[in-house]
């Protein structure tokens, strides 16, 4: 009989299982929470359903992990599972204690996923010692531990095996046969001896043959075989059966200590997304239009003459709009709902407000905001600095709160939404605000601004992005570095958006991000330059307007200013940045654009405007390497390269050489 290839289903079982991990997470928390709204002692007295799910998951990962091979994870798992089934008999309460534990198994676990994905020691110190505290809260002796570390791990001959089913257990779904064939992968497998458990009827048609009549003396045979690989393959017969299991024999006396040989850990996870059935109909729909159209283009080019001329430019026209459907239907599957990532910060911030000694509500809104899944990927990041720091520098403590004469339990939103062709991701809370005067005062002692100096909002806000800025006079593992809001700055300068930040002292602080709705393709204004395009991404702009010689002002420097809109903003011509030696040199000659990024506005001063288009992005460092001020490069319909402006890089080399 062929065998079946198992590994080729691992990674649905991790994704499975991760996804297992956050049902749970959820719903301890949900636990937790509503505990703490009813002022119980007992947090799983008030919604029974709520354990289930998490003995539901428990339960899943469990299985799963034997079927396909991860004793370590079954194991530990399966000590889980038991407690869970006290807690959700009614034998345990949920407690504050039981919670706290449960939560530290879920990371456990997603490290140990993570190790055996990547093929590495799946069990480690800490694993074993919190599956310890899950056996000694059951009341039992805590058995050999499920895997040593590897750098602990001892080698041994086998095991030998005593089981002994008991009457029902075939009626359960349970083959012992599967069970055997399982041990076998792992060894050599060797039956020692058959065990007839009860005597036969004497009328062979009073046999029932569901009741489990036979018992097992086996041995399983092979260098290192892990109890836990063994314990794994028994896991659904536990209480259906006697069994014991004991090592055949210990060559403990004779091992020498030896180095592990290093395991290659570059199998590394492809990705995977996981696509609605209406989009991939959508999908096929389109390929099917494309097929048409291709056909009928091609029986008009072998059976051409002037008179299919009209039937030529429809058939363009149609196979234009058919590919644009395409690409918007390829794009939408790449489309996530930002779910994936604000779904994590639940759990971050009940640990920072235990460890804090401050009450925080955390709000979520749009979770399905749908996002590219790169900059899915990339936006967390920045999102955890900012949650972070609005717990730990903004929101006060209940004590503070109530002397203010706001509600003790501080309050922090997180919202997505769409906005034209932009998602806008914002992280409000309640809190005290930027702090004017110590920010303005750290600012003066780092040089960046002189005593004096009359800032605004807006400018003092610009202060705490600056690299290595901080008014935390003692570094701790949550703060006080210096390296926080620069990180988010760039990290989302990276993807192509901006940062804005709003405060008022006393009141609270809310951090818009605006990203690109995909990294792919964006939509830009492709500009003339010395004879060269450049492309400047919509997301950027704010208008274009064409300026007379008296609206440009000269300041010290050689800096150029133009007035806009009861305003004045720094001119930078793109001549000199890229040295174009052919471009126009008088303002009233080009077209200015404003832009805005990094919380800064300015005018790039180009040759002309040629129109809108999409723009598909090609890396330029990949093929050639990293250039200021250009994030990237594209194909022009005339098959030439046209370089895509990064702003933000521009409008940052364009202040720094104003500075100097």
């Amino acid at each position: 009989m062929a065998t079946v290839d198992l590994s080729q289903f691992h990674q649905t079982f991790f994704d499975e299982s991760l996804e297992g991990l956050d049902v749970m997470e959820d719903a301890l928390l949900a636990l937790e929470h509503g505990a703490q709204a009813h002022g119980v002692q007992d947090p799983g007295a008030g919604d029974p359903e709520l354990v289930n799910a998490i003995f539901r998951a428990a339960h899943s990962i469990k299985g799963g992990a034997a079927t396909f091979g991860f004793g370590d994870v079954a194991a530990f798992t399966h000590v889980l599972e038991s407690l869970l089934d006290e807690v959700r008999g009614g034998r345990r309460a949920a407690d504050a204690e039981i919670i706290e534990l449960l939560l530290q198994s879920v990371d456990c676990m997603r490290g140990m996923l993570a190790r055996s994905r990547n093929g590495g020691a799946v069990a480690d110190a800490a694993s074993e010692a919190l599956r310890g505290r899950f056996v000694a809260m059951l009341g039992k002796p805590a058995r050999a531990p499920a895997a040593a570390v590897a750098q602990k791990q001892l080698p041994v001959d086998g095991w030998r095996i005593h089981f002994r089913p008991h009457p029902n257990l075939l009626r359960s779904g349970n083959d012992p046969l599967r069970m055997f064939r399982e041990l076998a992968q792992h060894g050599t497998l060797i039956v020692k001896q058959v065990q007839l458990l009860q005597q036969p009827p004497a009328a062979f048609a009073e046999l029932d043959p569901t009741a489990a009549m036979l018992g097992w003396e086996l041995e399983l045979h092979g260098d290192n075989i892990q109890r836990s690989h063994v314990d794994a393959v028994f896991d659904w017969v536990e209480g259906d059966c006697d069994l014991e299991i004991e090592l055949l024999h210990d060559r403990r006396a004779t091992a020498q200590a030896a180095a592990p040989a290093a395991q290659d850990a570059g199998t590394h996870d492809a990705g995977s997304i996981r696509v609605a059935i209406t989009k991939v109909d959508a999908l096929i729909n389109m390929v099917g239009e494309l097929v048409i159209t291709q056909s009928m283009l091609g029986d008009i080019g072998e059976n051409f003459s002037i008179s299919r001329l009209k039937q030529l430019r429809e058939g363009l026209a149609q196979l234009d709009r058919t590919t644009r459907e395409l690409q918007d239907s390829v794009m939408r599957i790449r489309m996530l709902p930002i779910a994936a990532v604000f779904n994590r910060f639940p759990r971050m911030v009940r640990d920072l407000e235990h460890r804090l000694g401050k009450r925080v509500r955390l709000e979520l809104h749009g979770e399905s905001t749908e996002v590219d899944k790169t900059v899915l990927e990339k936006i967390g990041d920045p999102l955890v600095h900012l949650v972070r720091n609005a717990i730990d520098h903004g929101l006060e403590k209940p004590g503070e709160r109530v002397a203010a004469g706001k509600p003790e339990v501080g309050v922090l939103r997180l919202e997505a939404r769409h906005e034209g062709g932009n998602v806008v991701v914002e992280v409000v809370d309640d809190g005290g605000g930027l702090r004017r005067g110590p920010i303005i005062q750290k600012a003066i002692e780092r040089g960046l601004v002189s005593p004096g100096q009359e800032l605004g909002d807006e400018e003092v806000a610009e202060l705490i992005f600056q690299a290595g800025f901080s008014t935390n006079g003692e570094a701790t593992d949550l703060s006080g570095r210096g390296v926080g809001m620069d990180v988010v700055r760039r990290n989302v300068s990276d993807l192509g958006g901006s940062v804005r930040v709003r405060s008022r002292e006393g009141h609270g602080s809310a951090f818009t991000i605006v990203l690109p709705l995909t990294l792919a393709i964006i939509e830009g204004l492709v500009t003339e330059l010395g004879g060269e395009r450049y492309i400047v991404p919509l997301v950027s702009i704010v208008e274009s307007l064409q300026l007379k010689a008296q609206d440009v002002r000269h300041v010290g420097g050689g800096g150029e200013l133009f007035h806009f809109r009861n305003d004045w903003l720094p001119l930078m011509r793109l001549r000199d940045v890229f040295g174009c030696a052919n471009a126009v040199t008088g303002v009233e000659q080009g077209i200015v654009i404003v832009v805005e990024a990094g919380g800064r506005r300015g005018g790039l001063l180009v040759d002309s405007l040629i129109g809108q288009q999409q723009t598909v992005i090609k890396s330029l460092e990949a093929h050639y390497r990293r250039v200021e001020g250009i994030s990237g490069a594209t194909i022009a319909s005339d098959g030439s390269v046209a370089l895509i402006v990064d702003v933000d890089g521009v409008v940052r080399a364009s202040a720094r050489r104003r500075a100097a």
